[in-house]
């Protein structure tokens, strides 16, 4: 599946706006991430325990938004965007969207 977060595909006509695609995803840290994640936070510097958490809840909403996009039909996902937003203490939603379209390759 093509995926970028720019408006058009290079080599390609977008044939059609088939609609929001998206993939979220909900997550807390383990009790081991958050035991270390908690204890790097007092030293400081690079928490290495909570980035594996959030490129993990990362990954699997864009793989859920691209298995939606297979749903409807797309060739493709053109402006694709991430948000997270923390709703609960250590609870965090990931949310992965982009319009899915239908493609036709130029040929030359």
């Amino acid at each position: 599946m093509i995926t970028t977060t720019g408006n058009e595909v290079a080599g390609h006509s977008i044939t059609g706006y088939l609609g929001v695609v998206r993939g979220i995803v909900v997550r807390s840290p383990t009790i081991a991430q958050g035991i270390f994640g908690g204890l790097k936070t007092i030293i400081g510097g690079n928490n290495e325990a909570f980035a594996r958490v959030c490129e993990t809840a990362r990954q699997e909403a864009f793989e859920r938004m691209v298995a939606h996009a297979g749903e409807v039909g797309a060739h493709a996902i053109i402006g694709m965007r991430y948000d997270a937003t923390e709703f609960a203490p250590s609870v965090t939603e990931v949310l992965a969207y982009g319009t899915a379209v239908s493609l036709v390759r130029h040929v030359e």
